[in-house]
């Protein structure tokens, strides 16, 4: 083994801690002034110097622990298992000895490529077997838990007279052998196992009493050997107390497990390598937080303290509550996230609040996994639980106002406080309690940062949490505090979606009236109150994804009702104005005949006619109705009609011979209301008497027969009969 170092063979070991090359070994050696110290000399064998050498007590333990570890280098003869043929070794006495050997030879190992004396190879071999450095199987460690320099000794002592002194039991021998073992075939153990697991606080005289009520004051007890079966009397009290002592030993982890079921879990259940925290493997990979009661007194009474770890670097955050609730959960989740970024999971119990609908909706909307242990398996969530009882134990039992952490401190303090107030003294007097909730919570921050955050971890390899987190490489996800503050925000009941309705938004039997936005009544926002001012809220579209502005209650805030709704209104004008104002400059585009032409033209375009046969239809009526049109007499025209045709066929060739008339756009003088209206006036006048020109009568007489006049006359006849028949109004 090498005691003297350079730089560059220290840097060769890359050692947890150190630096991997030799220009960064050269600088935590100026650093910690080694050249300076007893422990460093001139590098030997080269001329013109170049540089030093270490000795390797300038490492620290962790590091020391570290190199010489690297010496200890089993192979595959170290490992054998040795076999016995004697009938009084049970499996556990033969793992115990088969595991002794292998620490031996391991030990021996060590010694042989270190170089080192006994005493110095046998001290340095137990620090790295007690680091679990020692390449030996995990079962070893597990048979072996410890070592010193006297036990080491012994064992070499007794593996060279035999090696099956190793697993020397001096009860083996004679166990399951006893008068109580063998009584009635086994059934009187059983009956005294049952009663024990099903009250675990019976007595041996109690237990006895029992088996002299079952089986009597003789009891049948068969000679193993022989076969041979004997009466004898029930053993006397002392035989059942030692006996039962036994009894629990041989099944001590299935009564714990009976009556303990949460220790038997902790201490005695199978894990898997590695733990809890197996599969964890970088920063903010998983979270755990869980709340319990503070185990003191502060000036308001006794609180809660919530606590949030990552796994992955053990830090640690603690939150002081008055009692649990979401809100406590939201602010532990808000302070870890502000000073360690966004977690990919968060595990908790299936407590309320942990399971509220805020807690849920806020890991929700962060796109946090939430994990929820089963009931009742606290083993499912370890480091949370066991962060808190170091708070409890490494802080809380450091303050004014400790009140124990389990029954039997709290008996005797209780007593104490009986004891006082016979005294005339109250329960802050008797526990000296000055501690405020604040003041607890600062002190608790600065424990977890400065105590708990800087000391070394076993669980990670004597590296502190602080350490531990600097030497990730991972990217840390933020998130805006003013963003996360409104996550946080308390919604209204029933999930915060509320609909618009035209005296505003209401929230608990108050209305909200917007206030930078117009949101038209029917719609459905999502409403967050604002925790500074209880008289505004914060809207949302209904899926939260869109913030549209705030909203106010008048009352709450001191604002004037009629101003606040007036406003309002000219919010709800500005905003129908702009949304129609495209709408309103289509309307003139659309005349108001434009319907009926689209839809008459529609219905042309999909009817598709074809020709079709005729024949005309008689019957011998058809026949004599037909014969009065044939048979009408012509009737006699008035003067004036009769002198407006002989004009007409005077000018019929006259009008022939004209020239084609121009064809003019028709203007609204030429609709057929209008021109209905023309024909009207020309005849009032023709029925006073007044004459028209030969261009007007023209005109009128070819209107007259055509179908626009016909069809207005019908509908101008008809109003005029109506209105006729209508009686005056009284």
């Amino acid at each position: 083994m090498k005691l003297w170092l350079t730089a560059q063979e220290i840097a060769d070991l890359k050692l947890d801690g150190f630096p991997a090359s030799e220009r960064g070994v050269q600088k935590l050696a100026d650093r910690e002034g080694w050249a300076s110290s007893c422990y460093a000399r001139k590098r030997q064998g080269r001329e013109g110097g170049g540089g030093f050498e270490y000795h390797t007590d300038l490492f620290p333990l962790t590091q020391k622990l570290q190199y010489c570890a690297t010496f200890v280098e089993l192979k595959d003869e170290d490992l054998i298992l040795e076999s016995s043929d004697d009938p009084e070794f049970d499996h556990r006495a033969e793992r115990k000895r088969n595991a002794k050997l292998i620490v031996l030879r391991a030990a021996e190992r060590f010694r042989a490529q270190t170089g080192l004396h006994q005493n110095a190879s046998d001290h340095w071999f137990i620090l790295i077997y007690a680091e679990k450095k020692v390449p030996v199987p995990d079962w070893v460690y597990a048979t072996v838990k410890g070592l010193s320099l006297r036990s080491l000794a012994r064992w070499r002592s007794q593996a060279e007279e035999s090696q099956n002194r190793l697993a020397f039991h001096p009860a083996q021998s004679r166990k399951g052998t006893g008068v109580l073992d063998q009584a009635e075939q086994g059934t009187l153990k059983s009956y005294v196992l049952a009663a024990i697991f099903q009250q675990p606080h019976l007595k041996a005289n109690v237990l006895r009493a029992m088996a002299e009520a079952k089986f009597g004051k003789q009891i049948e007890v068969v000679n193993p050997e022989t076969g041979e079966v004997s009466k004898r009397d029930l053993p006397p009290l002392r035989t059942f107390q030692h006996t039962l002592k036994s009894w629990k030993l041989e099944f001590a982890s299935a009564l714990k497990r009976h009556t303990d079921p949460d220790g038997w879990k902790n201490t005695d259940r199978a894990v898997m390598i590695g733990g809890a925290s197996a599969g964890i493997e970088r920063l903010n990979q998983l979270w755990e937080i869980d709340a319990s009661p503070v185990d003191m007194l502060t000036t308001e009474g006794r609180w809660n303290v919530y606590a949030c770890i990552d796994v992955w670097s053990r830090r640690s955050i603690f939150l002081i509550s008055c009692t649990p609730r979401a809100d406590a959960v939201g602010l532990l989740v808000r302070e870890a996230i502000l000073k360690w970024g966004v977690p990919e999971a968060i595990k908790s119990d299936n407590g309320s609040d942990f399971k509220a609908k805020s807690t849920v909706r806020l890991l929700k909307h962060l796109d946090i996994e939430h994990l929820i242990c089963p009931p009742y398996s606290p083993e499912q969530k370890p480091h949370v639980e066991r962060v808190i009882k170091t708070f409890q134990h490494g802080f809380v039992e450091l303050l004014p106002g400790f009140v124990g952490h389990n029954v039997a401190e709290r008996s005797v303090i209780e007593g104490r406080k009986a004891f006082a107030k016979r005294l005339g003294l109250d329960d802050y007097n008797v526990f000296g309690v000055d501690v405020s909730p604040e003041e607890l919570q600062e002190m608790a921050n600065d424990w977890a940062e400065n105590a708990y955050g800087r000391n070394p971890h076993g669980g990670l390899k004597k590296m502190s949490p602080e350490a531990k987190a600097a030497t990730s490489t991972e990217k840390v996800l933020t998130v805006d505090p003013d963003a996360l503050d409104v996550l946080l925000a308390a919604v209204p009941n029933g999930g915060g979606i509320r609909t618009v309705q035209k005296g505003g938004v209401r929230v608990d039997n108050e209305f909200y009236v917007m206030t930078d936005c117009a949101v038209m009544a029917g719609e459905q926002v999502l409403c967050r109150m604002d925790p500074k001012d209880l008289g505004r809220i914060w809207l949302f579209d209904a899926e939260g994804l869109t913030f549209l502005g705030h909203a106010i209650c008048a009352d709450l805030v001191g604002a004037d009702p009629v101003e606040t709704i007036a406003r309002y209104r000219a919010l709800q004008k500005a905003y129908m104005d702009e949304q129609v104002a495209p709408i309103k400059k289509a309307m003139k585009e659309i005349g108001p005949r434009d319907a009926l032409k689209a839809v008459m033209n529609e219905e042309r375009a999909q009817v598709l006619s074809f020709p079709q046969k005729r024949e005309e239809h008689t019957t011998a009526r058809t026949l004599a109705a037909a014969d009065v049109k044939k048979r009408r007499a012509p009737r006699e025209l008035s003067e004036r009609e009769a002198a407006m045709m002989e004009s007409l066929k005077a000018d019929t060739l006259p009008q022939a011979l004209q020239p084609t008339a121009k064809v003019h756009k028709l203007s609204k003088q030429h609709t057929p209301e209008a021109l209905f209206k023309r024909a009207l006036q020309l005849e009032q006048r023709l029925a006073e008497g007044t004459s028209i020109s030969d261009e007007d009568a023209i005109w009128l007489a070819g209107f007259q027969a055509g179908p626009i006049y016909r069809a207005h006359k019908l509908l101008w006849e008809d109003t005029q009969h109506s209105q006729k028949r209508v009686p005056p109004a009284s």
